[in-house]
């Protein structure tokens, strides 16, 4: 451990996070991967880390549309734990990065709170400046990497170079990280909250129990946390009895453990985004027609025309600052287990109650296709 003579802050937001600075995969080949999110999300080539550039054990490509980045890892050989993750979990998120001023200080302060340490603050320089990154385990075998990267210019950061390529597909207006979504086991969901409480300041901001997120068939309990200016949101999900297998527990078994169910992308027109990601091919879960009946009486006035909602399966909910309008894609990966989400929020800070039962259903008539029901 770094000897220090660092104390526990004790104001309220002793962790001041400026949001999420990027989404690291571990996947099977990068090189495909990154191929895939260009094509079919829009993201544009940002820099690139591997052999060529004195990186000899893995190869990463870093990805960039507006202030959303996602990294593409693979591992060159066996026997590592890059390769070692994808085996188990399959194409999977593996960090969750968080930018902030200062990443040595939320080290100290999250792990004199006990978190487990995965990275001690280091500094990694090149010509453009410094970065540094500090990091902390949580949930599963996914890790929390703090980002410092005040005093750095280039286009991602040292050990990577700038990645140009002839292919950029234009973007489908994605703009940032909204919320990531964990999965965590039985009666795991309470301790993960009081992890996220004491040990990096957030608050439980909505709670929704087994009555709440329920079908016929399935339900699962879950509870949002919000760091202190609400830049993050980590929704913790934890199965509860049913008379079938939920969501949750068939992303537990094919995940095998612990993970990020999925990465919420917002938008500021999302019938123009989902439409645009249909064209290139991204299949999204889809509810009945009769959703939309009696929408307008559920959450009341919202200022977009219903038929093209309607005709690309769009959610709407409202809490009680607003209403937002959501929807989902099918697992990208061929285990059912990581997808994303599509979201715009007119008022909204948080999430309503209105829509789980035909998003639910939407997910159950899947799983009875896998024969996972």
């Amino acid at each position: 451990m770094i000897a220090s003579s660092k104390t526990v802050a004790t104001n309220n937001d002793f962790l001041p996070l400026q949001g999420t600075d990027y989404v690291e995969f571990y996947v099977g080949n990068a090189k495909q991967a990154a191929h895939f999110y260009k094509t079919a999300f829009g993201f544009q080539s940002l820099a690139y880390a591997g052999p060529e550039t004195g990186v000899k054990d893995k190869s990463s490509y870093a990805v960039r549309q507006n202030k959303l980045t996602f990294v593409l890892t693979t591992a060159l050989r066996s026997g590592n734990a890059i390769a070692d993750h994808v085996y188990k979990h399959g194409d999977a998120v593996k960090i969750l990065a968080l930018r902030v001023d200062d990443a040595t200080d939320a080290w100290h302060q999250t792990t004199l709170r006990g978190a487990r340490s995965y990275m001690e603050p280091q500094t990694l320089k090149d010509d453009e400046g410094e970065v540094v990154l500090s990091g902390i385990h949580t949930y599963g075998e996914t890790v929390h990497v703090f980002v410092e990267r005040k005093n750095y210019k280039g286009a991602f950061m040292p050990g990577f170079r700038e990645w140009k390529t002839n292919y950029n597909p234009s973007s489908t207006g994605l703009l940032y990280v909204d919320h990531c979504v964990g999965n965590v086991g039985w009666n795991q969901m309470t301790p993960w909250v009081k992890f996220y409480e004491e040990v990096m300041g957030f608050r439980n901001i909505l709670s929704f129990d087994d009555k709440d997120i329920s079908t016929e068939y399935s339900a699962l309990m879950s509870k949002v946390m919000s760091n202190g200016n609400g830049f993050v949101k980590f929704p913790i999900n934890e199965p509860a009895e049913g008379k079938k297998k939920s969501q949750v527990e068939e992303y537990l078994d094919y995940f095998d453990g612990e993970g990020c169910q999925h990465v919420a992308l917002a938008t500021n027109n999302i019938v123009e985004t989902v439409a645009e990601l249909q064209n290139r091919g991204v299949e999204f879960l889809k509810v009945p027609s009769t959703y939309y009946d009696d929408l307008l009486d559920r959450v009341g006035h919202i200022d977009e025309d219903l038929q093209p909602l309607k005709e690309l399966g769009i959610l709407v909910d409202r809490d009680n600052e607003g209403y937002l309008l959501q929807i989902f894609t099918k697992p990208v990966e061929d285990r059912p287990t990581l997808f994303f989400e599509i979201i715009q929020r007119k008022g909204a800070q948080s999430f309503g109650k209105g829509n789980f039962k035909a998003l639910f259903e939407a997910i159950e008539r899947e799983q009875e296709l896998r024969g996972n029901l």
